[in-house]
């Protein structure tokens, strides 16, 4: 069986588990602890990035290292296009997906964290150690995310910043390929980079940023005003779009 070993909340992740789906390979998810998974990832791969995907003797890590594997092993559904020219447009904008990735990171969990601990909820998981040492757990894994994340003011203003920038041309693309698809006329790597890493921002339902009960009200200050300015763009209706009509999950994000 392959297992994906990963974060819930991590976005990259939820790039995995849509590569994985979009190919309809069985697979399972599985949970590792924030900070102690490096051990783990480096013993296995030889350095320390999930999601990292276990497939009978292959280890990958890296979600873009992950596509491509997955492309030339599983050439069903592909994710790339055989065009050149297409196939290069694809790997770009996945490149600026994983950039933006960053910042939608880094920005969004500095106004979560600010007001309340769902973001740490999902991390701790619903049980292991991290829940059942609860009282310890939970500041000593709010430091160990802002240190890891540099979720200080100057590089969380900075990460704003770029990432408008980078929704900005990956928009002006969306709108030049005439706003079904970023690249060609189906679904596709450079499609299920972009949203992943847009989720976030958009509380996506069926993903780890859903909110429960009054959803986008409880939304305030600067999250609540990035949510219409992107909803406001034609990518951020897009990535609405498209996860409901083309993220066909078929395992659950909270993993093992």
């Amino acid at each position: 069986m392959r297992v994906l070993y990963q974060f819930p909340l991590s976005h990259y992740c939820e790039k995995a588990r849509w590569l994985l789906d979009h190919k309809e390979l069985d697979y399972v998810a599985h949970n590792l602890i924030p900070g102690f998974h490096r051990a783990f990832t480096y013993l296995k791969s030889g350095q320390n990035y999930l999601p990292m995907l276990k497939d009978d003797k292959q280890w990958i890590a890296d979600s873009t290292q992950i596509a491509l594997y997955l492309d030339s092993t599983y050439p069903e559904h592909a994710l790339l296009r055989r065009d050149e020219q297409l196939r290069e447009q694809a790997i770009e904008i996945d490149a600026l997906a994983n950039e933006l990735g960053i910042h939608v990171r880094r920005w969004s969990l500095a106004q979560a964290l600010s007001t309340s601990d769902h973001p740490l909820e999902i991390m701790m998981g619903e049980q292991g150690y991290l829940r059942q040492f609860e009282k310890f757990s939970k500041p000593i894994l709010k430091s160990l995310v802002a240190s890891n994340y540099q979720l200080n003011p100057e590089k969380v203003a900075h990460s704003k910043v770029r990432m408008t920038e980078l929704i900005t041309d990956l928009n002006q693309r969306l709108i030049d390929n005439q706003g079904r698809y970023l690249v060609g006329d189906r679904l596709g790597l450079a499609d299920i980079s972009v949203c992943s890493m847009l989720a976030p921002l958009l509380v996506i339902k069926g993903t780890p940023w859903e909110l429960e009960n009054d959803g986008v009200d409880q939304f305030s200050g600067e999250l609540k005003e990035y949510y219409d300015y992107l909803l406001d763009l034609p990518i951020g209706q897009y990535v609405q779009r498209i996860y409901s009509t083309e993220r066909n999950a078929r395992v659950d994000w909270r993993g093992l």
